[in-house]
Parts: structure tokens; C-alpha cells; sequence
């Protein structure tokens, strides 16, 4: 089985997604070649929004690592990166398992009617296996590790449900798509609450302005173009030890600057793939539902948030959110985790946040810092745990310097270890334990029977 699911992961979204397609496509009565053509349009978003971040990375973590070296930034907890954190997360007896037994659960909830998404979003799945590798190698049982998985999945799903209307209604071209990704639905319920309690805040209740908005309030200063070159010069100046290096380093500088920018102008660019694959799909879909359940019928292809990581506000925030989530890092009492591998999923925090304030930039913003702040601990207080996972992992591959945590630290992952929902679960199983565990399968069946209950009202 972990031969199997290893080698359909290995391949990834880029692959498969034009295979998964061209079959749905075929089933859904769309012509083969259009389906084909779908599905290859996705894979190549993938292609692409992988070379963009990649480039991210590779430019911005030089410059970072730099910076902490300078002003003594280093904490006790080793950002991973997500990249490594899925693999320590399907390379555990619960990773081996995941996409079945998930797949499985989701299949229960559509014929008992206690769900609309059909989750598809398989290389995303590494959540759901991560919080139950973590729950895993806490308790020593692999009973327990499923049914922190099982628990995830069921509220995800309810939960991309419950945002699939205002998630279609917010991003153009997502007709018929839900978000069934638990780091992006945990961040929902801030979202909510705080943009309601923003509206009762002086002044800042006034300020309504998207990132369209503040092109026509800034100009050039408003492009995500242009606040990704100055965010890029302004990181490279401080990875500078004086005024001799500066002067140095100022081709790499410049060339850190241009690098930011291209990343805020391309993702969006790249993205537009994935509208331009996925309308065929969700197009012959909805008409094959209505066709033969009744136009009031609904049913959601659960995709990758990757699919909208280029909306403007959300490029404009996660850049302004990058230094300010390192100065965080190291003001915060208590916090040992220092972000670096995983800034590049920092986009990925706001995909279900914008949908509720609206694009607001400075009411995402917001709610960004308040999750990232809150994060931070979540990711501390779990390192211990995520750590033994990552050892056994590292010592089952040794060849894999990826999942090597250095001597002396702990692991940590802003995606998916930050993640609200992922420190609910463990938070309770670790102390709490059976009553925990009571509390999140009454959570759990409590929100089954309240989705239930709101699509058959539908």
C-alpha cells in the first residue's frame, strides 16, 4: 500500500491532474480531447506555480538565513518547510494509509448526504496524515493517529461546504469548486470573527480599500509588481553586515528585488491556468447534476488553493506579512519557531480569509497577524511531538537530507503545524485524551448533522 500511494504521490499534481481530469471529464460526457486539454492546463499551473515558488524560495532564503545570522535571530525549533513536512507526514504508517481511508470516509458522506465536496485535492491530503503522524508517534498507537486523520478530514469537508458559496461568489471561475484544505479552512472562523468585530472599530470600520483600490490610491507604490521589488531590496540591504558589503552586494540586491517582483507579477498570471482547465469541468458538471437531480442539486470538485494564491490582496498582504512575521517570531514571549522554508506558504493563509473581509487589505491583514501570531505558539507547542515523527522518518531515509532535523533543534512547519484546526486535535487528544477525544467526535458528528441538515434544507 505504501509502495502504491508513494508512487501516485510521487508523481504529482502536474501529472496526475491531466489524468484525473481527462477520466472525470470522459465520465461527466465531455469529449476526450477537451477533457485532455483541461486537465493538461491544470497540470501545467502546477508546473508553473511550482518553477514560481521555487524561485521564491531559492532567492528569499539566502537573503533570510542571512539575516539571522547578523542579528542572532536563531530559535530552537528548525523550520522544516512544508515540502518536508509532507514527506514525514505520508512516510508514517498513518501517510501510508491516508488517500484510501480518507477517500473512503468521503464516499460515506456523500451517500448519507452529509456532504457536497468530492475531495480530489490528493496531494494535499499530507494534513490530514500529518496531524495523524503527530498523534501517531505520541501516543505510541496507530488507532489513535487514524482517528486524529478521520476527525480532520470530517471537519474539513463540512467546513469547505459551508464556504463554497462565498468562496465561488469572491473568486471569478471557481463555480462549482470548495477549498476542502484544512490549513486554509482553519484560518475561516478568524476570518469571521474578527472582520464582524473590525466593524466596530473607529476608523478602521471606514477604510474599505482592495488591492485594486490601492492602485488608484498609490499608484506605481500600489503594484504587487512594485512592493515585491522593494520588499526584495529592503530584505537584501538588511542581509548586509555594513556599508562595504552593501555596496558589494548590490547586483544580488537588485537582483533579489527584480526576482520578488517577477514572483508577485507571474503567480497571477500562472494561476489563470488553473480558470482557464477547471471551467470545462465544473461547466458540464453542474449541467450533468441539474440534468439528473434537479437544478437545486450541488456537487463540488474539492481542489488545491493553489487554484487562487494569485489574487492581488492576497500577494500584497503575504509579502507585507513576511518581515513582519520574522520580527514577530522573535518579539513573542515563549515562541522558539523561527519561519524561513516556510514563508512561501504564506499565501496560502489568506485563500479563505479573503472571501470574508472582502479583499480588504488591511482587514486581511489583520487577521493575518493574528493568526500568524497565534500560529507561532501552535507550532512550538507541537515541535515536540512532530520531532519524533521526523526521526523515525529520517532514520527509515537516510539519504533524504530534506527530513534531517539538525542536532539540537526541534521540528516545526508553519503549513501544517500553525494550522487552528491541527492544534484543536491535538491539544485534545494530548491532554485531555478520552475526553478529548469525546469532545471531538461530538464536534465532529455535531457538525456532520448540522451540514446535513443545511443541504437538505437546500
Amino acid at each position: 500500500m505504501e509502495a502504491v500511494f508513494s508512487y501516485i504521490i510521487g508523481l504529482g499534481a502536474a501529472v496526475m491532474m491531466p489524468i484525473i481530469f481527462t477520466i472525470l471529464g470522459v465520465c461527466i460526457g465531455i469529449k476526450f480531447s477537451k477533457a485532455l486539454k483541461s486537465g493538461l492546463y491544470v497540470g501545467v499551473g502546477f508546473v508553473g506555480l511550482g518553477v514560481i515558488t521555487g524561485l521564491l524560495t531559492s532567492a528569499l532564503g539566502p537573503a533570510l538565513q542571512d539575516v539571522v545570522t547578523i542579528y542572532g535571530l536563531e530559535l530552537q525549533v528548525f523550520d522544516m518547510g512544508w515540502p518536508a513536512a509532507a514527506s514525514v507526514a505520508y512516510n508514517t504508517l498513518v501517510g501510508s494509509f491516508i488517500i484510501p481511508v480518507c477517500l473512503g470516509v468521503n464516499l460515506v458522506l456523500l451517500l448519507l448526504g452529509c456532504t457536497r465536496t468530492v475531495n480530489i485535492d490528493l496531494w494535499n491530503y499530507w494534513h490530514f496524515a500529518f496531524i495523524g503522524a503527530v498523534i501517531y508517534f505520541m501516543t505510541g498507537s496507530i488507532a489513535w493517529g487514524f482517528f486524529a486523520a478521520i476527525i480532520c478530514y470530517i471537519i474539513t469537508l463540512v467546513l469547505a461546504d459551508f464556504t463554497a458559496k462565498k468562496f465561488q461568489n469572491f473568486y471569478p471561475g471557481m463555480e462549482g469548486i470548495s477549498i476542502p484544505q484544512p490549513f486554509c479552512q482553519g484560518f475561516m472562523p478568524f476570518a469571521l470573527v474578527i472582520n464582524k468585530a473590525l466593524d466596530y472599530v473607529p476608523g478602521i470600520n471606514k477604510v474599505n480599500i482592495d488591492a485594486e483600490g490601492m492602485k488608484k490610491q498609490f499608484g506605481l507604490f500600489g503594484e504587487p509588481l512594485f512592493l515585491g521589488v522593494i520588499i526584495g531590496i529592503i530584505i537584501g540591504c538588511l542581509a548586509c553586515n555594513d556599508g562595504k558589503e552593501l555596496i558589494d552586494k548590490i547586483p544580488t540586491t537588485l537582483g533579489l528585488g527584480i526576482k520578488m517582483g517577477a514572483v508577485m507579477e507571474l503567480i497571477p498570471r500562472i494561476t489563470s491556468l488553473f480558470i482557464e482547465g477547471l471551467k470545462p469541468i465544473s461547466e458540464a458538471t453542474r449541467e450533468l447534476i441539474a440534468k439528473k437531480f434537479g437544478a437545486d442539486k450541488e456537487l463540488y470538485i474539492g481542489m488545491s488553493p493553489a487554484l487562487v494564491i494569485g489574487h492581488p490582496t492576497t500577494l500584497v498582504v503575504s509579502l507585507l506579512l513576511i518581515p513582519v512575521t520574522l520580527v514577530l517570531a522573535v518579539v513573542l514571549p515563549g515562541n522558539q519557531f523561527l519561519p524561513l522554508a516556510s514563508l512561501a506558504g504564506m499565501f496560502y493563509v489568506f485563500v479563505m480569509v479573503l472571501p470574508f473581509t472582502n479583499g480588504n487589505v488591511l482587514r486581511s491583514f489583520i487577521v493575518g497577524l493574528v493568526v500568524v501570531g497565534i500560529g507561532l505558539y501552535f507550532v512550538t507547542f507541537m515541535s515536540g511531538d512532530f520531532t519524533m515523527a521526523a526521526h523515525d522518518v529520517a532514520v527509515a531515509h537516510p539519504d533524504d537530507k530534506a527530513v534531517q532535523v539538525p542536532e539540537g533543534f526541534s521540528a516545526g512547519a508553519i503549513d501544517f503545524a500553525s494550522s487552528p484546526i491541527a492544534f484543536l486535535i491535538y491539544a485534545c487528544i494530548k491532554y485531555a485524551k478520552f475526553v478529548g477525544a469525546g469532545i471531538l467526535t461530538v464536534l465532529a458528528c455535531g457538525l456532520v448533522a448540522w451540514n446535513r441538515i443545511r443541504i437538505n434544507k437546500k
